[in-house]
């Protein structure tokens, strides 16, 4: 053990040691050269530990020729991947916000493989993935990685230091979540968010048992994806808001033409808007024109 080496990474190497297999290896090795000391004393340890890391890697690349085929999962339009340490609350989450009804125990490692689920929030659909426990074997890399949105469930402040080094692929929008604070006092939970925020996380504490803050966070799931809802609407007809055009933010009103059929902007005569952009009701607007969340748009060929 490193000189300095903090109890983090001595849990870490602990993991190592006991590993069985090369993924269990290979994530503790990340854990261990993220946690190992920076100073220059300690400059030969992490070599070795690339060193090794490397090594896994090939071995891990040839048992995966032989592997078993992996679950298909057809991506929706929007996707988000619950991940988080083992008994953090996944799955009763999943099950609390989707219509999926996963396997849910108080023993470690319940969720086996990924289980899906639909979040129906404000006409849009979300397809949520509650992903085995990050530092399980049995959890997909690859549909974390590309996943739209991350949702990271943490029941302790530490437990984000513990996820990160499997996310170094991950490159899309984040969201912590801090689950089960009903066990906590006023106090704790003050604390908690003054340390999220000043690490300028994009976060929200909640309760899956008292049902604290789920309104908010289907909210902030649908924001994490940074999109908008647009309803259309036809002229002498009234507004459809079952199912809205999900197009990014910033986008125009020929954009949201050309989402519901390629070459209508084409055929657009005249629009109005109405809504967060528009100055009045029924806005008479160009094609330019920038959207805002909940706008409704009525189109008029030529």
């Amino acid at each position: 053990m490193p000189i300095n080496a903090s109890i983090h990474y001595q849990k870490a190497e602990q993991e190592y040691l006991q590993a069985e297999t090369t993924e269990q290896k290979i994530r503790a090795l990340k854990k261990m050269i993220s946690l190992a000391p920076k100073h220059k004393g300690a400059e030969n340890l992490r070599k070795l530990l690339k060193r090794r890391l490397a090594k896994l890697k090939y071995t891990k690349e040839k048992e995966a020729k032989k592997g078993k085929r992996k679950l298909g999962i057809k991506k929706a339009e929007m996707q988000a991947a619950i991940i988080g340490l083992t008994n953090s609350g996944k799955s009763s989450l999943l099950t609390l916000i989707t219509n999926a009804q996963p396997k849910i125990a108080s023993y470690q490692y319940t969720t086996k493989q990924p289980t899906l689920g639909t979040l129906n929030y404000g006409g849009t659909k979300i397809q949520l993935i509650d992903m085995p426990a990050i530092e399980n074997e049995l959890c997909d890399l690859g549909i974390v990685n590309t996943a739209d949105s991350l949702i990271i469930i943490i029941t302790k402040i530490q437990d984000i230091k513990e996820i990160e080094p499997f996310l170094e692929n991950a490159t899309k929008n984040r969201l912590i979540v801090f689950n089960k604070i009903d066990l906590l006092t006023e106090q704790e939970k003050r604390k908690i968010k003054a340390t999220l925020k000043s690490k300028k996380y994009n976060f929200l504490l909640i309760s899956s048992r008292t049902i604290e803050n789920i309104e908010e966070l289907k909210e902030k799931i649908f924001q994490s994806f940074h999109k908008i809802r647009v309803y259309t609407k036809e002229p002498g007809k009234p507004v459809d808001k079952n199912e809205p055009i999900i197009i990014p933010i910033g986008s125009t009103v020929k954009d949201a033409a050309e989402k519901i059929l390629h070459g209508l902007s084409k055929q657009v005569k005249e629009c109005r808007v109405t809504g967060p952009s528009s100055k009045f009701p029924n806005q008479k607007t160009g094609l330019t024109h920038i959207l805002k969340d909940k706008d409704i748009v009525e189109f008029y060929r030529r």
